[in-house]
């Protein structure tokens, strides 16, 4: 006897709680189905926006390299200006002292001449 009340106690446990129909899953399904697709809509416009700010940085990332080859390029040109600028002085310095030395060449020559017009006044005048 005891045999057939334990054989029958789990039999009337599992009886008892019975099938879901198809009704029922399906109204335990729907939101869900509803809350996914709208999550999947969601994920999808954020994987587009990411995907632009991925494009925005790449371009920023390209004029930074642009701006650094800039600004290397014009310290080339600065150091040039100022190569080109001290060369420049230098043959400023070398001008000046042509000229002074030229105008020391024609004070000496004008005072030559004088003492030359005069040598030939005396000359003239024996």
């Amino acid at each position: 006897m005891k045999k057939i009340v334990l054989l029958v106690i789990p039999l009337l446990f599992l009886f008892s709680f019975g099938c879901a129909s198809k009704d029922y899953v399906r109204q335990q399904v729907e939101p869900l189905v509803d809350r996914i697709s709208k999550l999947e809509s969601k994920v999808a416009s954020i994987e587009s926006r990411v995907n632009a700010l991925e494009g925005k940085v790449a371009e920023i990332d390209e004029a930074k390299k642009e701006a650094r080859e800039a600004k290397s390029l014009a310290q080339e040109a600065m150091k040039t200006a100022k190569d080109c600028c001290g060369n420049a002085e230098a043959a400023v310095k070398r001008a000046e002292t042509a000229a002074k030395r030229a105008e020391e060449a024609a004070n000496r020559a004008e005072e030559a001449a004088k003492k030359s017009g005069k040598a030939f006044e005396l000359q003239q005048k024996k």
